[in-house]
């Protein structure tokens, strides 16, 4: 039988404020445990939220980049459950009511086709402590500096049919939420992760199967890995004749496997209710169209302008978008250059994302920074160096030994660019390989590259390659 895959991601994206959505304790991450959590988070009797304003303007900042509806009104509600890590016994979120209601966002696949994935709603709600097990013999400890941070969890409908679409859906929805500079991303801290509900029928049934939730995945790699292995434990067991079960599971990335947490709650075991410590969120047209006049260029209208402005491909455009940072990086390297974009595309999609990847940090971690970089390329476009000597010069100021002119003055990596000793060296190189003349002019024109490496070598990589091409056919053609 052919199984189809159906699934749908609920997305937390941490909100960057410098407070909590109900109270005025500190976000800041990494402090010490319980130092960042006042009396409103520890749920301490007679206290009250309050909202913070700019939670609002973030939300509805999303609800606009998604083209979705922004509620002029929603509700606040108590979702009951008991866990240590929110000690008045239950989370603030929001249920019939969200801020932002309908959206849509289109994801570019690998093979460049495009496909439209909706979003059913954005909603606000405050995060959990953290339950720390590691350090504790037999018992577990509590950390409650997390306890109240606004989070926006932004849920699709259950549009994507791989693993791949999901992952160029969490991306794209990644990348968006850093250009509206409303989260700052980082999965490592757990600032962006993801709960993926999954499930799969034979192809062609239009009823959906029973799904599972796969709960808090904080990587793309392990979103991808996560999904494969439970569409096939569903279809396994399926096809042995068992039944999948609605349930929560967890993904352990040690044993590339989904278990089993608890059974599946509905809205029903949460108990919803409006929140009777906190009024309706009422949102004016003139909030709405003040925040507007704030929003960023998005990523699509960066890409479009990439295209046009910049005469970039739609694949090099694409990857230098993926991230604000990156797109940041570009525009300061090309502005400093005073153009040359298509150089500076390739270097960045190519050197300069290879050091990235081969030492795993983001390019605001790059010991080069833009200018440093565009320094170096600036020696390519004036005929100082070579594309392959600058390799070498790009390796030096990666490791921190300097400017690319201070690394080319000390190394004496100038390029040869003077005609009469390029043509003196091969001249002596014609002189020293007579039968090669020999075969190139009885017709082995190919070994035009053996005497071109000839010459190479022998100014150890510093002659200019266009006049070397230039003058030894000129020669060997004579």
């Amino acid at each position: 039988m052919e199984w189809e895959t159906v699934i749908g991601l609920e997305i937390h994206a941490q909100l960057k404020t410098r407070s909590k959505i109900f109270s005025g304790a500190s976000t800041a991450y990494g402090a010490e445990p319980n130092t960042q959590a006042c009396t409103v988070d520890l749920g301490l009797p007679g206290v009250l939220p309050v909202l913070n304003k700019e939670v609002v303007r973030m939300a509805t900042k999303f609800g606009l980049a998604i083209g979705a509806e922004v509620a002029r009104k929603s509700v606040f509600a108590r979702k009951n459950y008991f866990y240590p890590d929110l000690p008045k016994g239950y989370q603030i979120s929001q249920f019939e009511l969200p801020v932002v209601k309908a959206g849509t966002l289109t994801i570019t696949l690998d093979d460049g086709e495009t496909k439209v994935i909706g979003v059913t709603r954005a909603h606000l709600e405050e995060d959990a402590g953290k339950s720390l097990h590691e350090d504790f013999h037999g018992m577990t400890g509590i950390d409650l500096n997390r306890a109240g941070t606004p989070l926006l969890e932004i849920v699709s409908e259950p549009d994507m049919r791989s693993a791949r679409e999901a992952v160029a859906y969490m991306r794209k929805i990644h990348s968006l939420v850093q250009y509206l500079d409303i989260c700052d991303g980082n999965m490592q801290e757990g600032s962006f992760r993801c709960d993926a509900n999954v499930s799969v029928r034979p192809k062609g049934q239009e009823a959906f199967g029973t799904r599972t939730e796969i709960k808090n995945i904080n990587s793309f790699r392990f979103v991808e890995r996560a999904i494969n292995y439970e569409v096939q434990r569903q279809i396994d067991l399926i096809e042995d004749g068992g039944e999948v079960v609605q349930e929560t599971r967890l993904y352990d990335p040690d044993r590339n496997e989904t278990r089993s947490m608890r059974s599946k709650e509905e809205a029903n075991d949460y108990r919803y209710f409006p929140d009777p410590d906190l009024l309706p969120l009422v949102i004016e047209p003139e909030f709405i169209e003040q925040v507007k006049k704030e929003m960023p260029e998005l990523p699509d209208e960066k890409k479009a302008r990439f295209e046009s402005e910049h005469g970039l491909s739609s694949y090099d455009a694409n990857v230098l978008i993926a991230s604000r940072a990156t797109a940041d990086y570009f525009e300061a390297v090309v502005a400093e250059l005073g153009g040359e974009a298509k150089l500076v595309a390739n270097w960045m999609n190519g050197e300069l994302a290879a050091r990235l990847n081969r030492d795993a940090i983001e390019i605001e971690q790059a010991p080069v920074s833009a200018d440093a970089f565009a320094g170096l390329l600036r020696r390519i476009v004036d005929n100082t160096i070579s594309g392959k000597i600058a390799k070498e010069v790009f390796d030096a100021m990666w490791n921190g030994e300097g400017s690319a002119d201070e690394i080319i003055d000390s190394r004496g990596l100038k390029q040869i660019t003077d005609s009469g000793a390029i043509e003196a060296i091969i001249d002596n190189v014609i002189a020293n390989n007579p039968s090669q003349v020999e075969q190139y002019r009885g017709g082995q024109a190919k070994l035009l590259g053996y005497f071109v490496g000839q010459v190479m070598k022998a100014t150890q990589g510093k002659a200019n390659p266009a006049q070397v091409n230039q003058i030894l056919k000129q020669k060997l053609d004579s």
